[in-house]
């Protein structure tokens, strides 16, 4: 069992996470709002939004049974690595594991 098994999703997000998403609660859910307490604009908070919604799914998915794809894939999905060096890393992480099988 991974440790990814025996943690929910919450618990594998970052402080910054959890206090966006606190902060999206307090707002009553108000994008708008939001992005004034932020100081941007709509579209950036929408972006950072989308991105969080991802990051939880990725998480919480089941049909990812490797701890390393899941981080890999939820920092891509962070937009901390771009799409080209996310397909390396990922081809080259499959490949070696293909290789100790």
């Amino acid at each position: 069992m991974s440790n990814f098994d025996k943690k929910q999703w919450i618990e594998l997000l970052e402080d910054e996470d959890l206090a966006f998403i606190k902060r999206f609660i307090l707002f009553s859910g108000s994008l708008k709002d939001l992005a004034g307490a932020y100081d941007v604009s709509y579209p950036t908070l929408r972006l950072r939004l989308d991105r969080l919604i991802e990051k939880v799914k990725i998480l919480d998915s089941q049909k990812i049974d490797d701890d390393f794809e899941r981080q890999l894939r939820a920092h891509f999905s962070d937009g901390k690595l771009d799409s080209q060096v996310f397909k390396k890393l990922l081809i080259a992480y499959q490949n070696q594991r293909k290789g100790t099988k």
